[in-house]
């Protein structure tokens, strides 16, 4: 019986000295990153602990800003409901959009498939686009929705599109998927684009019938890191959705405050920033969380 080899670790000295060409290489990247996002990290979740203003000096509270959002801060519960309601359908439907519209692009002839790419990845690319939606849902008489619906005589009068509690979520998650097509879809292109061709031949010889098959036991397995990648820009986007963009802040009834909203309203209004980084790190936990549970899912992709 043939024993199985065992790996053994290498020490680390011996590891830098060994490639140290491509550590070299990675040092740059790696240290804009420790200092423009481990650092802030680290240094908002120690902020969390104290009562800091900008002006003086921060005093350390324990868990006390943590003990506020939960059981003293109405709005933030609000907060979170709506950004829940967000990122439960924007993210996972956005998600499945972007894959579905890349994976039909992907049958289109290539000069069709390059114009159509950058008719849906435009939005995102372009900050400002969602403006077009205060034009098209604008309050008065001169948006194009209130004028068209008075034309045919369906209401009498204008509709409050962007300051009405019961229709201002619905056009916030209707402008989110509409810009959801981002670097993600991009990235499901190029994914898509990449799977070996060899394979989908040997699948039909193996039995696969049908392009579903196809897509679940072929296409899939063969860019899980790309899904993956996919999924993190959608959870990253579907929870940093802020609605004051469109309907003001605060919102009417506060029907579109979300997390960032709340965040922003502390750190940069009131200057409370210790209250503002346990905001933050709530959020930051929030979308570490639900990666993880996505990498839990995809990992059954193709099984």
């Amino acid at each position: 019986m043939s024993k199985k080899p065992v790996n053994k670790k290498v020490p680390l000295l011996t590891e830098l000295r060994t490639k140290k060409e491509v550590y070299l290489m990675i040092l740059p990247f790696s240290l804009v990153f420790i200092v423009f996002v481990v650092v802030p990290v680290l240094f908002s979740v120690v902020m969390s602990f104290t009562d800091y203003n900008v002006i003086q000096t921060p005093g350390f509270v324990g868990l006390d800003n943590y003990i506020d959002l939960f059981l003293n801060d109405d709005l933030f519960l609000k907060a979170l409901q709506n950004t829940f309601i967000m990122a439960v359908i924007v993210g996972p439907v956005g998600y499945m959009l972007s894959f579905t519209m890349a994976w039909m692009l992907c049958e289109l002839p290539d000069k069709l498939r390059v114009v159509m790419t950058v008719i849906l990845y435009g939005p995102s690319l372009a900050g400002n686009a969602y403006m077009i939606w205060t034009l098209i849902f604008a309050d008065d008489s001169t948006g194009f929705a209130n004028a068209w619906l008075m034309s045919m005589g369906i209401t009498d009068g204008a509709i409050l599109w962007l300051h009405d509690a019961n229709y201002m979520m619905t056009l916030i998650l209707v402008v989110q998927l509409w810009m959801s097509f981002g670097v993600g879809f991009l990235s499901f292109i190029a994914g898509l684009q990449g799977v070996d061709r060899s394979l989908q031949e040997a699948g039909m010889v193996d039995g696969i019938t049908n392009r579903w098959q196809e897509l679940w036991y072929i296409v899939l397995p063969s860019m899980k890191p790309v899904l993956l990648f996919g999924a993190i820009m959608a959870i990253t986007g579907a929870f940093s959705i802020s609605g004051s963009a469109l309907t003001g802040f605060p919102s009417t009834g506060y029907a579109t405050h979300s997390i960032v909203d709340h965040l922003n309203d502390y750190g940069t209004t009131r200057l409370e920033m210790g209250y503002a980084s346990a905001i933050a790190v709530v959020l930051f936990a929030l979308m570490v969380g639900c990666n993880r549970l996505i990498q839990k899912v995809l990992r059954k992709v193709g099984t």
